[in-house]
């Protein structure tokens, strides 16, 4: 234990069962918020406290446009694709094709979400600019196998894995990776692997920097609970238990030193849940061609609701400049 620690200890008059009860509150508590982060299992408390954890309610409005997207989409001619990960769990795709397609697109939804519920509002966008559409179910979620969600450490090898079927399927047609929240730090992850040439681009629509800097985000700010080094430690040693790596063990910022890949990043300046600070951190670290897209005023994931032709018109523009 730390001396300046135990001098506290002391001078407080805080006794050792004290200390070892308030420890096991502390671990208690953060096991809790770190199976809400990680386990397949929704947990029912989870779903009384999204609106807490994400740091904003969804407008009715919202709510009745995404319920009616998602079904249009849900029930659109996609077919169904299963591979193998690396590591022998089965993923799922969902793979909508068009005629004379001028790419592939391979979309990483977001945490506890669904590739209709977060794909829905721009699928016609994308059909209707001649893009194939691979629309991943992330593992531990859907319909794929695992028993947890990794935050964008193990998914980034997932990504791979999708990477490579496209590129069998499609040689011929360049290929861009876009993910939303957990989906745009598992693409941003990704792009510090050695990626196949076809992969001309990456669009990051309000993603983390790290699993540890977004827990730490949420739990302070969101939560309201104390995320100091006690805490962050727990809870980097029970990630690393159910994932085999830990929650500071790999982030955005390191894979986007290494990146080659051109990158969009795109985010709304009213996220309550992913603060756009954290967007230009990750701008900041990237070393390959990048360009950034703020949507003032936009919440979590409703940047392309909130400025469509501006999201249009960035997202062309890359294609544009990026497709040959």
């Amino acid at each position: 234990m730390n001396k300046t620690v135990k001098k506290i200890i002391i001078g407080s008059g805080i006794t050792a069962s004290a200390l070892a009860a308030a420890g096991a509150i502390s671990y208690i508590i953060t096991n809790k918020l770190v199976k809400v982060a990680l386990d397949r299992e929704d947990p029912l408390k989870m779903k009384k406290s999204i609106q807490k954890i994400s740091g904003s309610a969804e407008k009715e409005e919202s709510l009745e446009l995404q319920t009616a997207t998602e079904e249009k989409l849900k029930n659109s001619e996609c077919e169904t694709i299963e591979i193998t990960a690396r590591d022998g769990e089965k993923l799922v795709g969902h793979l909508h094709t068009c005629e004379n397609a001028k790419r592939t697109i391979i979309a990483m939804h977001g945490w506890r979400s669904s590739w209709t519920k977060d794909f829905g509002l721009i699928s016609d966008f994308w059909h209707n600019n001649d893009c194939n559409v691979l629309y991943v179910e992330q593992r531990g979620q859907g319909s794929s196998g695992g028993n947890y969600m990794g935050f964008g450490l193990l998914e980034r090898y997932d990504c791979l894995d999708w990477i490579n079927w496209a590129k069998e399927k499609y040689d011929d047609l360049p290929i861009y990776l876009f993910g939303v929240s957990m989906g745009a730090s598992t693409v941003l992850m990704a792009s510090g692997l050695e990626l196949p040439e076809n992969v001309h681009g990456i669009i990051a629509d309000c993603g983390y920097t790290s699993p540890h800097a977004i827990w730490k985000h949420i739990v302070e700010n969101n939560l309201h609970f104390h995320y100091n080094g006690i805490r962050g430690a727990i809870a980097n040693d029970i990630c690393k238990r159910k994932i085999r790596i830990g929650s500071k063990d790999y982030s955005c910022t390191d894979a986007l030193k290494e990146c080659k890949v051109p990158i969009l990043f795109i985010h709304g300046t009213d996220d309550h849940f992913v603060p756009v600070e954290m967007t230009y951190e990750n701008y900041q670290a990237c070393a390959s061609p990048k360009r950034l897209f703020i949507v003032h005023g936009a919440e979590h994931c409703l940047s392309y609701r909130v400025d469509k032709e501006g999201y249009e018109k960035a997202v062309e523009n890359f294609w544009k400049d990026y497709d040959n």
